[in-house]
């Protein structure tokens, strides 16, 4: 029993102490750490002081600035998103490696912002998202992004990226997504990207110059999403259907898939199907006209033969979806079957 002091003195102490915290937290927050302060300040010196970067003052606390956004209880910087602006030009800053509690940063629809993926990044262990896309950013996929061990998400499209995709991300246990679309990679896709992830996997590779065939491995893995398009793959890409599997959305177009379309599996949530202009063969499975939420379905240019499916949702596909295709016949293309 505690002596010396009532009931209402002892909440009003309790009700205090947690004002007191809450207050702190919120003092934490408005001033932020002078480290990250600093660093934010050689960022923008470094960038030439845009305009952009006008609520970044000494004067005002970090975690009020613009792009800015602070851990409420630490007031440490923890996110940075800089986005939409012709005018920001130069390199991503050397002292990006000073916001050591970043968690996540993004470098999205810069067009002027230039240079290499500098190995600054790789300090930021705490990252779990890295964006740097629509940029004019140019250079290797550095291999120093597989130090970022947190990282869920990479986002790298829309640049000028070029060489091969490393190995490196591979060792990310928790990545479980990646878009390095709309650059200039070449070279094969890892065999290891992505294994170690256990959720759905979201991968984007398309508008590239990546070759070769598709990891053993992908066949297992737990895609969601999946863009290979407009690269020059080869080979077996069968493996990604299968029923049963949480495949929503598969665009491989315009590539040099080779195999049976025939005896597939199709994934009951697909809503977008998209193997144009590959070398498929066989025909389609009639089980595509059981699916709910396909929403857009294209096999044309291959080498596909047999009665087009109907019934179900088929009615909404038109002839652009099977057009020149070796022998496929049946509605809605203009040669009957017999």
């Amino acid at each position: 029993m505690v002596t010396g002091a009532t009931f209402p003195t002892m909440l009003l102490l309790a009700v205090a102490s947690l004002l007191a915290a809450a207050a702190a937290a919120g003092d934490s927050k408005g001033h932020c750490h002078s480290g990250d302060k600093a660093a934010l300040l050689a960022i923008k010196a470094a960038l030439g002081n845009p305009y952009h970067f006008a609520s970044w003052t000494p004067d005002d606390p970090c975690c009020e600035w613009y792009d800015i956004d602070c851990d409420d209880a630490t007031g440490r910087v923890i996110g940075l998103s800089v986005f939409q602006d012709d005018n920001i030009t130069g390199t991503i800053p050397d002292a990006i490696s000073g916001l050591v509690h970043l968690q996540s940063l993004t470098w999205h629809h810069l067009p002027s912002l230039s240079g290499v993926i500098p190995p600054a990044i790789a300090k930021l262990s705490n990252l779990s998202s890295l964006t740097i896309s629509w940029t004019a950013i140019s250079g290797p996929v550095p291999s120093f992004l597989g130090a970022l061990k947190k990282l869920t998400l990479l986002d790298l499209s829309f640049n000028s990226l070029s060489g091969a995709i490393p190995a490196s991300l591979g060792g990310i246990p928790n990545l479980s997504g990646i878009n390095l679309s709309r650059n200039r990679l070449t070279g094969g896709i890892p065999g290891n990207l992505l294994s170690k992830s256990a959720d759905q996997i979201y991968l984007w590779l398309s508008h590239n110059n990546l070759s070769g065939a598709i990891p053993p491995d992908f066949a297992a893995a737990n895609f969601a999403h999946l863009d290979l398009s407009r690269n020059a793959l080869t080979g077996d890409a069968s493996g990604f259907f299968g029923k049963g599997k949480e495949l929503q959305y598969l665009d491989l177009s315009r590539n040099g898939f080779s195999f049976n379309f025939s005896g597939v599996g199709l994934p009951e949530q697909l809503y977008f199907v998209d193997v144009s202009h590959n070398a498929i063969y066989g025909g389609i499975p009639a089980e595509v006209a059981d699916l709910d939420n396909l929403q857009f379905f294209n096999v044309s240019y291959n080498r596909l033969c047999g009665e087009v499916p109907t019934g179900g949702h088929m009615g909404r596909f038109d002839l652009f979806n099977f057009q020149h295709n070796k022998c496929l016949c049946g509605t809605p293309l203009p040669n009957p079957c017999k």
